[in-house]
């Protein structure tokens, strides 16, 4: 049998056209009508000005930069999430706090998060910005971050990588912040094959990175730089997939979805093994099928799990492990972690692709159950 694999790109149909139509035209540079386009498309879509990169990180150094994070300064970064979400702060000179999750959504704690800021201004020393990164495809609880972060006048990045096409009380993820930085990698709803979006309330501070973004070329006939720029600019020909792939974003999600509760409802009554929360005050992409995983009760551990899964010639991984456990960041200030040591211990994601068909998701399905049946069904009589 073909293995099943995480998450993997799907295309939706258009993309092919608006690639042949870059090839045809020789609009095979970081310029070209599909990247006009593609910004225009998406600036509709999300109702933010956007300019196209060649990552999501690239999105979130430039979206820092313009937040004016440098050497010496301090950013608050979720504990819970993937490295490059912190390490843009690095790329910039300036050091992470990190801070635990709640349990509601498993993103930032809004709690702890206005304890530190209100220790950090009686000290007189508050951290430039803080990261708010929306995860697995659910948005952080916002209202009391940001409530939190203008009484001591921090301002705020959406990291939503993970999160597009999710929404808070009605409103997209990218646009509750001033700024927000998304990913069109591979295994994204998504993809560009590889790319991100910076969008921002604030036309200026998008043309001021589309400027950063082309090595800061200034306007004129001559190669003249004044400023330090980066070759950051998505090309013609991957907007062009990206073109495609918007135009059926709303169906992507909604397969995602499908697939999450399809699991939910077939795992419903093994002890242990339970949906990532599906927190209230919006909706829940479920890029990844993400469930957290009580050994005592399912009767083995998350790695057994996976390993069985594996044999079984489908792909799970773990949750993120917490950036506070990760060698490149133990020297840094941590708040709180047992949240996320917890979520991180027990937490693994299924395959998840808007185009797992119903016979691989029944073979994930049974894959998980044969394990949890081994621990749980009662002995045969005359056993031992």
């Amino acid at each position: 049998m073909n293995r099943i694999l995480l998450s993997v790109p799907h295309m939706g149909g258009a993309e092919q056209r608006y690639v042949e139509e870059a090839f045809a035209t020789n609009w095979l540079s970081t310029v070209g009508p599909n990247i006009d386009a593609f910004e225009r498309e998406f600036e509709v879509k999300i109702g933010r000005p956007a300019v196209a990169l060649g990552s999501g990180t690239a999105a979130m150094h430039l979206g820092l930069r313009l937040l004016g994070v440098g050497p010496g300064d301090e950013v608050v970064v979720p504990t819970l999430t993937f490295v490059a979400s912190v390490n843009p702060v690095s790329y910039l000179g300036a050091t992470p706090i990190l801070v635990d999750s709640e349990r509601a959504s498993w993103n930032l704690d809004p709690e702890l998060l206005a304890e530190l800021l209100a220790a950090r201004a009686r000290r007189g020393k508050l951290p430039k910005a803080v990261v708010v990164v929306h995860l697995y495809g659910q948005t952080a609880d916002m209202d009391p971050i940001l409530a939190a972060c203008a009484r001591w006048g921090v301002p705020v990045l959406e990291d939503a990588a993970e999160a597009l096409g999710a929404t808070y009380k009605g409103r997209p993820a990218g646009t509750l912040a001033p700024l927000a930085a998304f990913s069109f990698n591979g295994n994204k709803i998504i993809t560009t094959t590889g790319g991100g979006m910076l969008v921002a309330e604030d036309r200026s501070l998008i043309d001021r990175a589309r400027y950063w973004s082309t090595q800061a070329r200034e306007p004129r006939l001559e190669y003249h730089h004044v400023d330090m720029g980066y070759n950051y600019r998505m090309s013609n020909v991957l907007a062009g997939i990206g073109r495609g792939q918007l135009e059926v974003l709303d169906e992507r999600v909604r397969a995602r979805r499908q697939v999450a509760f399809r699991y939910r409802d077939a795992f419903a009554e093994l002890p242990g093994l339970q949906l990532m929360p599906q927190a209230p005050w919006g909706v829940h992409t479920n890029w990844l099928s993400v469930f957290s995983l009580d050994e005592r009760a399912f009767g083995c551990s998350r790695d057994a799990l996976i390993a069985h899964l594996d044999a079984e010639g489908v792909e799970s991984r773990p949750v993120w492990k917490p950036m506070h456990l990760q060698p490149l960041f133990a020297s840094v200030e941590s708040v709180g972690g047992a949240v996320a040591e917890e979520l991180y211990r027990g937490g693994i994601c299924l395959p998840s692709s808007s185009s797992l068909t119903a016979e691989e998701q029944s073979r994930v399905i049974e894959a998980v159950r044969s394990k949890a049946r081994r621990r749980h069904e009662p002995a045969s009589a005359g056993s031992t």
